[in-house]
């Protein structure tokens, strides 16, 4: 299992276009074989700032899920309502064990 959390950070005036465009993606990307969850979520006190919670069952899915027609979509979309540009950090899973998910 890999989890990424990609860090956003979205123009004011574009929070509810990008809330609008990345539901759209995750409510496909969960369908995918390979992800086992994909979590959109919104900071509380800075509603700019959003993370995207990716967990990926391969280290093979990531590349796959860059491939998908609902990915760029929101890739393209979404590229001019970014504040600076996402970022993203990777981790290996500890717990649940992978079978758990």
């Amino acid at each position: 299992m890999l989890t990424v959390h990609v860090h956003v950070h979205v123009k004011t005036d574009c929070v509810e276009a990008f809330r609008q465009a990345t539901i759209a993606n995750a409510s496909q990307s969960v369908k995918e074989p390979g992800i086992a969850r994909f979590d959109v979520i919104q900071q509380a006190d800075d509603p700019t700032r959003f993370v995207l919670v990716e967990v990926y069952r391969t280290s093979e899915a990531p590349a796959q899920h860059k491939e998908t027609a609902h990915y760029l979509t929101w890739r393209d979309t979404v590229a001019e309502m970014m504040a600076v540009p996402r970022t993203s950090v990777k981790y290996a899973n500890i717990f649940p064990e992978d079978a758990g998910w």
